[in-house]
């Protein structure tokens, strides 16, 4: 085997080298024999030797040059577990398995691309939970209550189309190099069935986006003169009365439901009569 490398800062390694939580986070995935299983940056392999045998399949993607042919020198001729050397991002579910809605995700993500990964998770074919280590402040704002600070588009992207909870905190010194901030460990779980359409969700996305980048506006000045959204007056006063919405409210007061509902709600009270 590949002696260890040290770990590449311009790729957001921080690995794991604490094995009771190693063994927590896999238990936490509850995955087993009859499961298929996504890992994303293994980094050394400090998962992928706890899942390798425990589960039907595993797939482990990383991105590194030395650490991926690493893992594949190691697990070399087991044919339950696949070293896919890539970036995650360029991945797509449903070119790694048959069905990716049964497909269980778990992963240490880099920090500095953790939203991009979990938005690219969430796109559609969706898996059936993912299980993730995230820095703290993210884990907050996933799961924010409405109208405070931390709520806001991550918060409402990921809450529109998945449920979410924090498991566990995990502390930098599990970690090496010691990380500067601290991790905690999510579960996202995708809503099924689909609560929207595919173009029900890209203007969903568009909707949140507007709104949050213009957060301490009031509804009604987002939605009548953001560029991306250009509701007419009447419109808004149709909408304020179907949705029983306050145009007033700032974006942070909106629940992630208020968002599913105006969303679904702003292409027919647009449509030309």
């Amino acid at each position: 085997m590949r002696a260890p490398r040290s770990a590449k800062r311009s790729l957001g390694q921080n690995f794991l080298v604490d094995e009771n939580l190693q063994r927590k986070i896999v238990t936490a995935l509850g995955a087993g024999p009859g499961d298929e299983v996504l890992e994303i940056g293994p980094g050394r392999g400090a998962l992928t030797r706890h899942l390798a045998g425990r589960v039907g399949r595993l797939t482990a993607i990383e991105l590194d040059d030395h650490l991926a042919a690493a893992l594949t020198e190691e697990f070399a001729g087991r044919p339950d577990v696949r070293i896919v050397h890539a970036d995650v991002l360029d991945v797509d579910l449903d070119t790694l398995t048959a069905s990716p809605g049964s497909l269980k995700v778990v992963g240490n993500i880099p920090y500095n691309i953790t939203t991009p990964i979990i938005f690219h998770l969430l796109r559609r074919p969706r898996p059936g939970e993912i299980v993730l280590m995230v820095q703290d402040d993210v884990a907050e704002r996933i799961v924010a209550p409405v109208g405070t600070k931390e709520y806001g588009a991550l918060s409402v992207g990921v809450r529109t189309v998945a449920q979410v909870e924090r498991l566990f905190k995990v502390g930098r010194n599990a970690f090496r190099p010691v990380p500067g901030v601290d991790s905690c460990i999510i579960r996202i779980r995708p809503t099924v069935p689909e609560p929207l359409t595919a173009a029900e969700e890209e203007g969903l996305r568009r909707l949140v986006r507007a709104a949050f980048q213009w957060r301490r506006k009031q509804l009604r000045k987002i939605l009548r003169d953001h560029p991306d959204l250009a509701c007419p007056e009447a419109a808004l006063a149709v909408l304020a009365e179907r949705l029983g919405l306050a145009l007033e409210d700032r974006p942070e007061r909106l629940t992630p439901e208020h968002f599913l509902r105006l969303s679904a709600a702003l292409p027919e009270v647009l449509r030309p009569s």
